[in-house]
């Protein structure tokens, strides 16, 4: 197939040099093999940018472009078209004006999208260009408040995700009282995971309200809503979660932890930990992501200059002494710390780790999970540990004088400890010592490292304006000869790739 058989948008990105034709013949393919649209496929597959192919329809067919991030879906006709022909057509109703029903797609030329809505409204139909994803996104947000919207996610993939649940027998009378209702839960749950380990989030987010239930993902440090169930699978929802999790599912009075392991292939696990939170109007659950690969990204990726990474592997290297990790949660302290671990993490080596809970698993290391209820609490097992002959002691978190205290003087008698501590900077975690009560020549004699850090969010590289870019330029976009002097700043001026800033 040549360039002259392409037609429509996919002759006009190969034209633009925004896809090769080998890659447009081949995505034409898949797509009418998947009965999906041809825009939809390429965004999906990362080929091209979302908003490079809105941009090419629009500039094609003469349609506008809108940006769904900015249109209120709560003024969009629901009663124009049911949710199935939405979510089968993949185009979304936006406004009606007199006997015309404006509709956003992704590609122009799909016509039987078109035409479906039309015969569905029995309206005339008027095309409105927007971007793939934000168009997905858009449409599961329309759908998501109607009963049949968890029917449609049909993917198999969904049902042969190999997860560490909890016992079957273990139910729920609410959650089982209609078997025909379980798999739809259990599809949808699983796609909501898998959707925010592709996105790269930290944390989940199941909120229950009076007459809302929405999720949603915390992406580089922003929460953003993906979607709103609806309210009536609130405790459906909590009780999936909470078996797949081995929790009590009919304890709903008090908070619960929990773990969840989901096995994506052979070699490659992630585990979620799950809290859940007795509200007013249910259970709330958040599940933070903790993927153990993290710990084996080298000290190169966690954003040391030089002089810190130097710093930091003598520390590594001594056999003595105490390194401390502070900042707030979610600042990535945990990476950290295995970071240096996995660094020293071989057979000449005795190293244990008492965490709360425990984030990663790494093999080789002696983890023990923190269990105050049972009286195992961060003191009693730094004392089993230095009955174990370690090396390497590492504690989840210095919380109190006699955690400070073990640990120091494990410190000062031939072990290397590692630890954190709730401080907002390094100079403020001695005083933090000096409060709990842990005298001065102690401190000076055991502490060797203390690192203090925060995540800050990163620019595109894309979006990045180049440290040798005309001054003049620069100069006329409102930036200062003093900024610019240090070669420190960058513009966010958007782009094909991330059209964020």
């Amino acid at each position: 197939m040549g360039t002259a058989v392409l037609q429509g948008l996919a002759r006009h990105l190969v034209s633009h040099a925004q896809i090769t034709e080998s890659e447009a013949v081949k995505a034409l393919e898949q797509a009418q093999s998947q009965g999906r649209g041809f825009a939809d496929h390429i965004v999906s597959e990362n080929l091209v940018n979302a908003r490079q192919v809105a941009l090419s329809a629009s500039q094609l067919f003469g349609t506008p472009v809108l940006d769904l991030d900015a249109f209120d879906l709560d003024q969009a006709p629901r009663d124009a078209v049911e949710s199935k022909v939405v979510i089968e057509s993949r185009a979304l109703p936006l406004y009606r004006r007199g006997n015309r029903l404006f509709v956003a797609v992704a590609d122009p030329t799909d016509l039987k999208s078109l035409d479906s809505i039309q015969f569905a409204s029995g309206l005339n139909t008027e095309a409105i260009v927007v971007e793939a994803d934000k168009l997905n996104r858009a449409i599961e947000a329309f759908t998501g408040g109607q009963a049949d919207s968890l029917g449609d996610l049909d993917d198999s993939d969904l049902d042969n995700i190999d997860l560490d649940d909890g016992d079957p027998a273990s139910t729920d009378d609410e959650a089982i009282d209609d078997p025909s209702n379980d798999q739809p839960i259990v599809k949808f749950v699983n796609k909501m995971l898998l959707d925010a380990i592709r996105l790269g989030a930290s944390d989940i987010h199941f909120e229950p309200y009076e007459k809302a239930y929405r999720i949603r993902y915390r992406v580089d440090g922003v929460l953003s809503e993906v979607t709103r169930p609806p309210i009536n699978l609130a405790n459906r929802l909590a009780a999936r979660i909470k078996v797949m999790s081995k929790m009590d599912i009919s304890e709903r009075r008090v908070p619960q932890d929990g773990r969840i392991k989901m096995k994506l292939s052979a070699n490659k696990a992630i585990d979620f930990r799950v809290n859940t939170l007795p509200t007013l109007w249910g259970e709330k659950i958040v599940l933070r992501i903790l993927d153990p690969s993290s710990a084996q990204m080298g000290i190169d990726a966690l954003g040391y200059s030089p002089a810190q990474k130097d710093m930091y592997m003598h520390a590594l290297n001594q056999p003595q002494g105490m390194i401390l990790v502070t900042g707030p949660t979610g600042s990535g302290k945990t990476v950290s710390l295995y970071t240096g671990l996995n660094i020293l993490n071989t057979a000449e080596i005795n190293i244990s780790t008492a965490e709360d809970p425990v984030e990663i698993n790494l093999e080789g290391i002696n983890q023990v999970q923190v269990n105050t209820k049972v009286g195992l609490s961060f003191a009693e097992a730094l004392r089993a540990f230095l009955r174990q002959d370690p090396d390497v002691v590492m504690v989840g978190e210095i919380r109190d004088l006699e955690t400070a205290e073990i640990g120091i003087k494990a410190a000062q008698t031939g072990h290397l400890v590692l630890s954190t501590v709730h401080t907002n900077s390094a100079p403020e975690t001695l005083t933090r010592l000096r409060n709990m009560g842990v005298p001065a020549f102690n401190i000076a004699t055991s502490v060797s490292l203390i690192i203090a850090q925060r995540l800050a969010r990163r620019l595109c590289n894309h979006c990045k304006t180049p440290a040798n870019h005309p001054i003049e330029t620069l100069l006329a976009e409102g930036f200062k000869e003093a900024d610019l002097a240090s070669n420190t700043l960058y513009q966010p001026v958007g782009c094909d790739q991330c059209m964020n800033g």
